[in-house]
């Protein structure tokens, strides 16, 4: 989905269209969770800081966050999906990927339903998608990024190498901003440089990532489709308005942290067995403590017994406390998921 929060947040608020719009908290300690395009031309992005966002658009207007009509929204488009294919494997409320090769509708030619479905998305929600099809998931991802908004690419099997060869790092579906710079430290700027180093060299720098880069800079991705992948974590965290420095005030809030924490354990019905603390000071140092035990974490006051242990080896001196977070991993899922390997193979036009 094209700028998901915004754009529904843009049409249910006529005065809002054409406008730059951020969806977020619009304090000192706010930060974007989705901006519309409008507000994109100024280089306002989710995940920035509220402040910054003012000071690049001053003009920005703040609306805050709905999650529930997102879901709501979010659950009508996955719904068409399902007219066409019952292997749909999401990544987030505003992104999918549907494996067509077998559709409900004998389709032979993937291009047809990815138009047919941004259609049905906008006669039925109002709002626009950008598909992006392709013979594996790394490719159909970066196709639907590369024509936003409303946009459409698809990147053929003859096309591929040259496609991946021309593509800029930073475009590459799993590297982030981090690996980026790492790989302009090794003088890789593209899918070409990327395709030069052996995988001897790709592994000795980026561990077992590095199978992966050496497969995609050659346009190979055997993940399939999978509807069922396993919930990882589980987590709640909260940024305070102002720093904290008293560790009772710490404590008090990180119990309110865990009181949600449960909260989202009971929905999904899906315990854990090992805690992670998350501390973020004021000058944004960070650091993770982590305490595995032999039982399943069900309540609020196994978590804070097992936070208490975990408070000892903080330094709460160190300074003062912006960001506190607690997550569940080693979750109890009973289903277990084989991944089996394959390259879709269908027809595109």
């Amino acid at each position: 989905m094209d700028a998901f929060f915004a754009s529904v947040e843009q049409r249910d608020n006529p005065e809002l269209r054409g406008k730059p719009v951020a969806v977020g908290g619009s304090g000192n300690r706010g930060v974007i969770a989705a901006a519309s395009y409008e507000a994109r031309k100024y280089g306002v992005r989710s995940a920035m800081p509220s402040k910054i966002a003012l000071r690049k658009c001053p003009q920005l207007i703040f609306v805050r966050t709905d999650f529930k009509k997102y879901k709501e929204v979010s659950n009508q488009i996955r719904n068409i999906f399902f007219e066409y294919t019952d292997l749909v494997e999401p990544l987030s409320l505003d992104e999918a990927f549907l494996d067509v090769t077998e559709n409900k509708i004998n389709l032979p030619s993937a291009t047809l339903i990815a138009k047919q479905i941004k259609k049905k998305i906008k006669e039925q929600t109002g709002l626009t998608a950008s598909a992006g099809v392709s013979f594996n998931k790394f490719l159909a991802k970066i196709a639907s990024d590369y024509d936003k908004p409303d946009g459409f690419f698809t990147v053929t099997p003859e096309m591929a190498e040259d496609f991946v060869e021309k593509l800029e790092i930073e475009k590459f579906f799993g590297v982030g901003k981090v690996t980026a710079e790492k790989m302009h430290k090794l003088h890789i700027k593209n899918g070409y440089d990327l395709k030069q180093k052996s995988l001897k060299f790709l592994t000795a720098h980026f561990g077992k990532q590095g199978t992966y880069y050496y497969n995609i800079a050659r346009a190979i991705d055997k993940r399939k489709v999978n509807p069922d992948r396993l919930r990882k974590s589980i987590g709640a965290e909260r940024t305070f308005s102002e720093d904290i420095f008293n560790i009772e005030n710490i404590y008090d809030r990180t119990e309110q942290i865990a009181e949600t924490l449960i909260e989202r354990c009971n929905k999904a019905k899906t315990y854990g067995k090992t805690l992670t603390l998350k501390v973020k000071y004021s000058d944004f140092k960070q650091i993770t403590r982590s305490k595995t035990v032999n039982y399943k974490i069900k309540n609020t006051d196994t978590i804070m017994n097992l936070t208490d242990e975990l408070f000892n080896e903080v330094d709460f001196s160190y300074n003062s406390v912006r960001l506190i977070g607690l997550s569940v991993t080693n979750l109890d899922n009973r289903q277990k998921i084989q991944e089996k390997t394959f390259q879709l193979s269908f027809k595109f036009k």
